[in-house]
């Protein structure tokens, strides 16, 4: 006669590797797109975003802008959203989540301030106005490069790398090794386990230390 034994005590469940798969991918994702991001970004801020002429002794003068010449904002959020990008590791629980919070809104500033930027003629107009010596002066045939475009993909990638923050950051690992991913400490290994001093190794290592093991 076969009995079975029914218990009502729960198994211990383990993490679900879907779950660890998807804070491994995810980690690595917003790394890369916080990197390079925000590379993008600040090398676009030193491109040219815009070029025209003014018209200087009854001639045309060459004028161009560099896009820190038009706006120094995506440059600046881009500095604060890769440094946002590694604090991330360094916080933990409501900390991680205002720092990628931080992250995600330097992304979304670089893309508005790239884009309005992209019609911008005002830099122009002041070197317009400096080089004729006339205040009301504007800059003539105005065109724009793609740079200011490229500066709002650098965003984007940013504010990926922040709502990718924002959704997983949870699962991702700290800067400090003396905790586990759950944030609980790891167990302390014995630093040595205590040996039978009799044992031919024993006298051998006790040796070595230069200790007497008589």
């Amino acid at each position: 006669m076969i009995v079975e034994y029914v218990t009502a005590v729960p198994h211990p469940r383990s993490e679900a590797p879907g779950s660890a798969r998807a804070g491994r991918m995810s980690l690595a994702v917003a790394l890369l797109c916080g990197a390079v991001g925000a590379a993008v970004a600040l090398l676009a801020t030193r491109q040219r975003w815009s070029e025209g002429t003014a018209t200087v002794a009854g001639g045309p003068f060459p004028l161009t802008a560099k896009g820190s010449d038009v706006t120094g904002v995506p440059a600046s959020l881009a500095i604060v959203g890769l440094a946002a990008l590694v604090a991330v590791f360094a916080v933990r629980r409501a900390g991680r989540f205002m720092v990628a919070g931080l992250l995600a809104l330097s992304g979304a500033g670089t893309v508005a301030a790239a884009l309005l930027g992209a019609s911008d003629s005002t830099a122009l107009d002041e070197q317009a106005a400096r080089a004729s010596g006339d205040t009301s002066a504007t800059v003539q045939a105005l065109t724009h490069t793609a740079w200011p475009y490229v500066a709002a993909v650098g965003g984007a990638l940013l504010l990926l790398a922040g709502l990718l923050a924002l959704r997983y950051g949870r699962m991702w690992p700290g800067m400090s090794g003396r905790y586990e991913r759950n944030g609980t400490p790891r167990p302390r290994r014995k630093a040595e386990a205590a040996g039978d001093p009799d044992r031919p190794e024993e006298l051998w290592k006790a040796l070595d230390r230069g200790e007497d093991p008589t």
